[in-house]
């Protein structure tokens, strides 16, 4: 499957997840025509029915931006189903196809960083150091204005110069930043929605459990009513961890999605006795851990809907309208770590043409010395 699209019925079948009525509606595939966006809850409705979308789509779009399938844009979250939506053909076929595609002997289902994602803010701020990057933590920018030579940048009370900026930081913040010199972008970045979450991470003894719980976790459809919206068995997942505590079991939990953040504002005991419940009635867990960790993230993930990228393609015009100016993050590109990457990647790429102009032809030297602070 693709996003939660099937490509293998037989296989949905032999799950169980769906209903004999739903496998039936997802046999009789109809004709839908996609234009230039659709929500791709809506899209995957018309064409297999709305029981693949509750049972399949939605935990899997919810797991990845904590959204609604029926409004998040097709063409903006899942890009690669859009040459099989528009090309008139079978849509499972065409995701078994885009599924079955050869790939790299070895290649891992899940990559991550071994020590966990916490290492690459570090790792990355020590290369910055070690190449003669100032890195200015706890230091909001209060103030950005263009000027005839750059940028003017107001940071802790400090005034900075530059000769262009990049900013990394999420809608709100940006539009905040620019509303003096790029207001129709700022405009456009007011509009972005973001959801909230809470990730709740227990550990268990595995002498405690009575078998530890098998494969990587799994995903809970809204319309169960559930309060947790997914489990991640860490342990599994990562075979440093489990190297690293082999006596523990780690694993966690979430919860909270578009409009509904209210987890958010509970006490870290309330969510920890909602995921135990959740676990308890999923997977049959009974073990009592031994330690647990809440993590709260307030507007944590952009929201793509319908035409969210067309959004994009008008800040980045306002924007390089001003000049010596990028943006990059997930509000734009793709929330996951390599479409962040990809995306500052280009800023960057983006400011270096700039600062590249303002070198002097004959010694190759920086006209200015503000492009150190760039």
């Amino acid at each position: 499957q693709v996003m939660g699209v099937p490509g293998d019925l037989e296989a949905l079948e032999a799950s169980g997840v769906l209903t004999a009525e739903g496998l039936e509606r997802a046999r009789h595939e109809r004709a839908t025509e996609v234009g230039a966006d659709v929500a791709i809850g809506r899209y995957v409705a018309d064409r297999l029915g709305q029981e693949v979308v509750d049972r399949l789509v939605e935990p899997l779009l919810g797991g990845v931006y904590a959204g609604r399938a029926e409004e998040i844009s097709l063409r903006a979250a899942v890009p690669q189903l859009l040459p099989i939506a528009r090309g008139g053909g079978s849509l499972v076929e065409g995701v078994h196809e885009l599924a079955t595609r050869p790939k790299a002997v070895g290649t891992p289902v899940f990559q991550g960083l071994r020590g966990g994602l916490g290492t690459l803010p570090e790792a990355v701020a020590a290369a910055c150091v070690k190449a003669g990057v100032e890195l200015r933590t706890d230091t909001p920018v209060e103030e950005l204005r263009r000027t005839p030579e750059g940028w003017r940048v107001v940071a802790g009370g400090e005034v900075l110069t530059a000769d262009a900026v990049v900013l990394a930081v999420p809608a709100p913040a940006a539009a905040r930043l620019l509303r003096a010199d790029a207001p129709a972008a700022a405009a456009e970045l007011d509009t972005v929605e973001y959801a909230g979450m809470a990730l709740v991470t227990l550990a268990f003894r595995r002498a405690d459990l009575a078998e530890p719980p098998s494969g990587s976790g799994f995903l809970v459809p809204p319309v169960d009513g559930r309060r947790i919206k997914a489990s991640t068995f860490s342990s599994n997942k990562w075979g440093w961890l489990e190297r690293s505590a082999p006596d523990a079991f780690l694993l966690r939990t979430s919860l909270g999605r578009h409009r509904e953040e209210e987890a958010l504002e509970l006490p870290d005991e309330e969510l920890v006795a909602r995921s135990l419940a959740d676990l308890k009635e999923a997977i049959g867990l009974t073990a009592r851990p031994y330690d647990t960790f809440v993590s709260r993230f307030t507007a944590g993930l952009p929201q793509y809907p319908v035409g969210h990228l067309e959004r994009v393609a008008r800040v980045r015009a306002a924007a390089g309208a001003v000049g010596a100016l990028a943006l990059c993050g997930a509000a734009y590109d793709g929330v996951g770590i390599p479409a962040c990457i990809g995306s500052a990647a280009a800023a960057a790429a983006a400011v270096g043409e700039h600062i590249d102009g303002l070198l002097t032809p004959a010694t190759g030297e920086a006209s200015t010395e503000r492009t150190m602070n760039a």
